[in-house]
């Protein structure tokens, strides 16, 4: 069955397509959320969210692309997890923001990160700003097209163009910095 027939069962209401749906784009939600700065023990958190909220957008779905929609929905559930945290965290914990914020999980990281030239490599797009981040993790991991990225993120083509190479750029000079360049990189 193809995909635009299980995403039209699903609309439908068929939950055997749905679950498939699942199936097929779960591993990609949660590399694109991890990508974007997801924690890895948010991963499952957010991922959850991702497909609670397709299920419930679903029927507006209309013959686009796919996994454009679904890089949307799961670029604002990620923005909107550490959003919603972020205010919880400054209501009761003020002086505990920083600490929690600074932790991660190493186990679970150096399984994700298995080599040291991808966690280099991770920790220098994690540092760039956001509107260079995603771009640069769209195209290069996801493989989207200037176009589809320019949808994903609701930006001008020509805006999407300027922050790619400028993302390149930065990457570079981190990579360089950090003594990340080996290898011809």
């Amino acid at each position: 069955m193809s995909e635009l027939e299980l995403i039209e069962r699903a609309q439908q209401g068929d939950k055997a397509a749905y679950t498939e749906l699942i199936h097929i784009h779960h591993r990609t939600v949660e590399k694109f959320a991890f990508q974007c700065g997801v924690r890895v023990h948010d991963i499952p958190d957010v991922t959850q969210e991702v497909f609670v909220k397709l299920y419930r957008f679903l029927h507006q779905f209309q013959r686009d692309r796919f996994t454009t929609w679904l890089y949307k929905i799961t670029l604002n559930t990620a923005r909107d997890f550490y959003r919603k945290e972020t205010k919880e965290k400054e209501k009761g914990q003020k002086f505990n923001v920083e600490i929690k914020g600074n932790y991660t999980t190493k186990s679970a990281e150096d399984r994700v990160l298995v080599f040291e030239e991808d966690r280099e490599l991770h920790n220098a797009i994690q540092s760039l700003d956001e509107k260079y981040r995603h771009p640069i993790i769209m195209f290069y991991f996801h493989e989207l097209s200037y176009e589809q990225i320019a949808e994903v993120l609701n930006a001008p083509l020509s805006t999407i163009k300027i922050r790619l190479m400028r993302a390149k750029a930065l990457l570079k000079s981190a990579l360089q910095l950090n003594g990340g360049v080996k290898h011809g990189r």
